[in-house]
């Protein structure tokens, strides 16, 4: 990422989980985990677990439960993770790089990342990785935001933030929104040799009790609070009710209600012939 503040530490895996996992995320994990349950994967592989919100949905989604490997790059979310996660029987918690992967060849059915593979500088190595440690059959199954345009919440904060910084404003939320070329994406898994792509085009409502609530997680809940308090001359506080006016008055409060919308990518690895 081009911002040395791109880590999610201190309490920003917290304010993320609280503030933005209902929100943002846990409606594409359940998306996830649905187009998993009949591929019946004994043994899966999360990248990117981030909070655990997609670790919880497939331990609870998945029949029979399987073995699962839940992995992030970044320490203090894979802590919060096993804070939040309860313990099951194949369970396994792991540090881990997506583009390098310390595990064998063929050793998953099923490799899991949500909203991670944008924040991976070589993306290609990661697909490839992935491909590596799935066994024949095997699939890839990620999702990524689409356009900032069609995700009102993270462009009403990035629109908002941006303006108390004219000459250098914070660039986290173009990271995540990122990487929404679809033939790009599809182009990429091919060159990683996987045999069958398919991209779906997901639309989804954003709910929130509150604007002041999901406003707090769209600032404190990612490294943007790091950029704004380097950059200072304005209080992350200030920054946070602008958020919150603008996304009440364009989304309503209690509940606030906002479209998102998502790609999310099945990508399977040839079977033996």
């Amino acid at each position: 990422m081009p911002e040395a503040n791109a880590t999610f530490d201190g309490l920003i895996p917290e304010v993320y989980d609280n503030h933005l996992g209902a929100v943002l995320f846990e409606p594409y994990a359940a998306d996830l985990v649905n187009r998993l349950k009949p591929r019946a994967a004994k043994d899966v592989l999360e990248l990117a677990c981030g909070t655990g919100i997609v670790t919880r949905a497939l331990l609870e989604g998945l029949k029979p439960r399987p073995r699962l490997v839940a992995t992030d790059l970044n320490e203090p979310m894979l802590h919060y993770a096993r804070s939040k996660v309860a313990s099951a029987p194949g369970l396994e918690w792991r540090q881990a790089d997506a583009s390098d992967l310390p595990f064998p060849d063929a050793s998953y059915d099923a490799v899991v990342c949500q909203f991670g593979v944008m924040f991976v500088p070589d993306k290609l190595a990661a697909m490839k990785e992935a491909r590596r440690v799935l066994r024949p059959g095997g699939v890839f199954a990620f999702n990524v935001w689409d356009k900032l345009e069609e995700n009102d919440l993270g462009r009403t904060a990035h629109e908002v933030i941006t303006r108390f910084f004219p000459f250098d404003p914070p660039q986290f939320y173009t990271i995540p929104f990122g990487f929404h070329d679809a033939e790009l994406i599809r182009s990429m898994l091919g060159q990683a040799g996987f045999a069958d792509v398919e991209i779906e085009s997901v639309a989804k409502e954003s709910k929130s009790l509150s604007a002041g609530h999901v406003a707090v997680g769209l600032v404190r809940g990612n490294p943007v609070v790091n950029a704004i308090q380097e950059r200072g001359g304005v209080e992350v506080g200030t920054v946070i009710a602008a958020v919150e006016e603008a996304l009440r008055s364009r989304y309503g409060d209690s509940p606030l209600k906002a479209k998102m919308r998502a790609f999310v990518v099945m990508a399977s690895r040839a079977k033996e012939k």
